[in-house]
C-alpha cells in the first residue's frame, strides 16, 4: 500500500510521524519531561515515547509547532474536508488527489482522494498558537490534480484561503490497539465553500495521457514540483505532498524526463516511456543545502509608480511556463522575498539554492499593484530566461523596469466573482494614453475576445467595456487584461492575476 492509498493514519502515529516542510530546520528544546502532555502544553517534535525524557502528547493530542516560534505544542487535530465537482457539469468528481498548502506552499498533508461522491477528508498538520488552537488569520490553500482535468490552482485560477476561523469541534471513540480501551477524542474540522473545489476539464485533445508515480528523496522532499518534461510546454506537473509521494497526470505518450525542482534540493532525473500507469518513479537526493546549490542574482528598477512600492521576484521553470497567462507554477522556495513574506525588493535581488535548469525569472508577478514594464521597445521589459548549471551561480542581464498597474475595479479586483453573459468590464482610466487593448481568455488559454482599440476617455476615471466575445460557458473561469497605449507603444497594463470571473 502506497501513501496514494493508505488510510488515514493514527492519531499516534501522527503526532510522531508528521513532518513540518520549512526552509530551515528548527531547533529542538530539550525539557524534562514525566507525564503525557495535555492540550496547551509543550512537546518535543517527532520525541521518542519510550524516552523517559521526551514530552509526548497524550493520546488523542498531536504535537504541532506555534506560529512565529521555534516551539511545539500538543493540540486537537484538525481535519478539513470538502467535495471536488466537474465545474462545468456540477456533477461529483472522484479520483481527485488533494493536498493542502499553507501560507509558503509547503504541503500540510499527505493525500486524500476524493470518493464516487466527490468528498474528501484531509489530516492537516497546522500552526498553532501558544495555547494549541489554529490562529484565525492562518493560511491554508487547497491543491488538487485529476486525470484529464486542469490543475488546480492553475494559470488565472487562483487557490481561495480557506478559513479557519470556522472549525468546528467533533468527536469520534478511538480504540488503544495496545489495551483495547476506548477513548472519545476531539477533533477541529473545518468543511464550508472554501474547502470545495470546481475542477476544469481539459480540452478532447489533452484528454487519456499517462499518470507517474513515485518519491522524492532527501530530508524535506514535500512541496517539490514534479514535472514530466520532453513534450510541448506547458508541461504536466504534480507537486509532492509531505511524505515525498508524488503523483503527475496527463504525460502525452512517448518519452518523457522527470524532474524535480525545489530549493535546496538538488535530485537525479528519471526516463520514462509514458503509457498507462507508471509506478515507482523515484528521484534520488543528490545535495540538498538551502542556502547552498545554484544562486541568481538580479535587480529591478521601481519607475512611474508610487514611492516606497516593493515587489517580489519568483523563478518558474520554462517546461511549466504558460506562454499566453506569462506565468506558471513556483517552485517551493523560488521566490524572493521568502514563500509567506510580503513583497520587500526595490531594487537588488538573489535566489540561493537553485536546482539545475531553465528558468523564467518573473518580477512583479504577484499582485503588489505593480506589473513588469510592458513597452518592448525599451530595455528591461522582456521576460528574461536563465540556465542554471548544478551549483552555478547566474547574474540576470538586465535590469527589470516594473512600473504601476492599471486597477481592476470589476470584475476580479481581489477574488475571482460570479458575472452574467455580458459583463462589464471596468479598469482605472490612465490619464496620459491614446487608447486601450483589451482581450480575453479562458482558463484553457482560449481567446474569446479582443478588440486592440479601446477609446480613451474623458471626464471618467474608470475605463467601461460591455463583453461582446465569445458566449462565456457556465462554470469556466475567464480573465480580462487591459493595456494602456500611448502611440505605439504599451506604458501599463492590469496585474497578471487580478480580473479574474466566473460565467454563471
Amino acid at each position: 500500500m502506497n501513501a496514494w492509498t493508505r488510510p488515514l493514519p493514527s492519531w499516534s502515529l501522527l503526532a510522531r510521524a508528521i513532518a513540518i516542510v520549512g526552509l530551515s530546520a528548527c531547533n529542538q528544546q530539550e525539557l524534562d519531561v514525566s507525564e503525557p502532555v495535555e492540550k496547551g502544553g509543550p512537546c518535543d517534535y517527532l520525541g521518542d515515547p519510550e524516552d523517559p525524557e521526551a514530552r509526548i502528547c497524550a493520546d488523542g493530542f498531536v504535537c504541532e509547532p506555534v506560529a512565529a516560534s521555534e516551539g511545539y505544542v500538543c493540540s486537537t487535530p484538525l481535519r478539513i474536508r470538502g467535495l471536488i465537482h466537474d465545474a462545468l457539469n456540477g456533477l461529483p468528481l472522484p479520483d481527485a488527489y488533494v493536498t493542502v498548502l499553507d501560507q509558503t506552499g509547503a504541503p500540510s498533508s499527505d493525500v486524500s482522494i476524493s470518493a464516487i461522491d466527490g468528498s474528501y477528508e484531509l489530516l492537516v498538520s497546522a500552526y498553532r498558537n501558544e495555547a494549541g488552537d489554529v490562529p484565525n488569520d492562518a493560511i491554508y490553500k487547497l491543491q488538487v490534480f485529476a486525470a484529464d482535468y486542469q490543475p488546480f490552482p492553475y494559470g488565472v485560477r487562483p487557490a481561495l484561503p480557506i478559513d479557519t476561523g470556522e472549525a468546528k469541534v467533533e468527536t469520534e471513540t478511538i480504540v488503544d490497539p495496545d489495551t483495547d480501551e476506548e477513548k472519545v477524542v476531539e477533533y477541529l474540522v473545518i468543511d464550508n465553500p472554501t474547502t470545495s473545489v470546481d475542477m476544469i476539464p481539459l480540452p478532447e485533445s489533452e484528454r487519456g495521457g499517462a499518470t507517474i508515480f513515485g518519491n522524492i528523496g532527501g530530508e524535506r522532499p514535500g512541496g517539490t514540483l514534479v514535472v514530466a518534461e520532453g513534450g510541448p510546454a506547458p508541461a504536466p506537473y504534480g507537486i509532492a505532498d509531505l511524505s515525498g509521494e508524488y503523483v503527475v497526470f496527463n504525460v502525452p505518450a512517448g518519452a518523457s524526463t522527470i524532474k524535480g525542482y525545489r530549493r535546496g534540493l538538488e535530485l537525479d532525473t528519471a526516463s520514462v516511456n509514458a503509457t498507462g500507469v507508471v509506478t515507482g518513479v523515484n528521484l534520488a537526493a543528490i545535495a540538498e543545502d538551502p542556502d547552498g546549490l545554484g544562486s541568481v542574482s538580479g535587480a529591478v528598477n521601481i519607475v512611474n509608480a508610487p514611492g516606497g512600492s516593493l515587489t517580489s521576484v519568483v523563478l518558474v521553470p520554462s517546461s511549466v511556463f504558460n506562454e499566453i497567462f506569462e506565468l506558471g507554477p513556483v517552485p517551493f522556495g523560488l521566490r524572493v522575498p521568502d514563500p509567506g513574506l510580503g513583497p520587500d525588493v526595490d531594487g537588488g535581488f538573489q535566489f540561493l539554492g537553485v536546482p539545475e535548469g531553465t528558468y523564467k525569472v518573473l518580477a512583479a508577478f504577484e499582485n503588489d499593484l505593480l506589473v513588469r514594464d510592458p513597452d518592448t521597445n525599451i530595455a528591461g521589459t522582456a521576460i528574461q530566461e536563465i540556465t542554471m548549471a548544478p551549483s552555478g551561480a547566474v547574474t540576470v542581464e538586465e535590469n527589470f523596469k516594473v512600473t504601476e498597474a492599471l486597477a481592476v475595479v470589476s470584475p476580479g479586483a481581489e477574488d475571482p466573482e460570479l458575472v452574467d453573459a455580458t459583463p462589464t468590464l471596468i479598469w482605472a482610466d490612465d490619464s496620459s494614453e491614446d487608447n486601450y487593448e483589451l482581450v480575453v481568455y479562458n482558463a484553457l488559454g482560449e481567446l474569446m475576445l479582443e478588440n486592440l482599440d479601446v477609446p480613451r476617455v474623458t471626464g471618467s476615471e474608470t475605463v467601461e467595456y460591455v463583453y461582446d466575445g465569445m458566449a462565456l460557458v457556465p462554470g469556466m473561469y475567464y480573465q480580462f487584461r487591459a493595456k494602456s497605449i500611448k502611440g505605439t507603444s504599451p506604458i501599463s497594463r492590469t496585474e497578471d492575476l487580478r480580473g479574474v470571473f466566473i460565467a454563471q
